[in-house]
């Protein structure tokens, strides 16, 4: 029987360079509209950066004042708009890990906190699945609310399992950047932390 491997990518910061979201908002938002609505989230971003106010809360309010009753059907044109842009600062190396994963036939996987709005058509292009933070729409208007959970830490884990029978998988592989990965990054028989392991696990076909 051929042997079944799974590949679990995180995103910002580790598949792709930069923060997507942040660039998201700047995309699809006039600049005066953010730096209006910016100025009610500073006392939260101060507690942030203070490491006072959790990332999953600082990520959700940051969507929600952005983002509420806002057009949806707009927004998502938008985001498959900007899926087209991200290719360009895809990390080159854990690129080119993900080619060589599909190459073999190996289920790839994007498991990220960022929303749908963008990863569902980047997903789509890339032909890998999706887990991500999905975001609700009522009569045709985001909420500014989420879908569940903000899809971080043990989140990633939980909905990975969710969704894939793993004991089903020969082989695991995660690829991860920061302490948000590390219960995604404990599914897997081989994993790689951006910034802290100097060498990509070698992949079996």
């Amino acid at each position: 029987m051929k042997k079944q491997s799974l590949a679990l990518f995180d995103f910002d910061g580790t598949l792709y360079l930069r923060d997507s979201f942040t660039k998201f908002i700047f995309y699809v938002l006039k600049s005066h509209y953010v730096i209006a609505k910016g100025i009610a989230l500073i006392p939260w971003v101060k507690k942030y950066y203070l490491n006072l106010y959790p990332a999953p809360d600082m990520r959700k309010k940051l969507f929600y004042t952005m983002f509420e009753g806002l057009d949806a059907k707009q927004i998502h044109a938008d985001g498959e708009n900007y899926a087209k842009t991200l290719l360009a600062d895809f990390n080159p190396i854990l690129w080119a890990q993900l080619k060589q994963h599909q190459a073999l036939g190996h289920r790839i996987v994007l498991v990220s906190a960022s929303v749908d709005l963008y990863l569902k058509p980047l997903c789509d292009l890339l032909d890998i699945d999706l887990i991500c933070s999905k975001v609700e729409t009522v009569n045709g208007l985001l909420t500014g609310l989420y879908m569940g959970e903000d899809c971080s830490s043990d989140e990633k884990k939980k909905q990975i399992m969710k969704k894939y029978a793993i004991n089903d998988y020969d082989i695991v592989y995660g690829y991860g950047n920061t302490h948000e990965d590390h219960a995604m990054l404990s599914l897997a028989h081989h994993s790689f932390i951006v910034g802290k392991d100097d060498k990509l696990p070698r992949i079996s076909n």
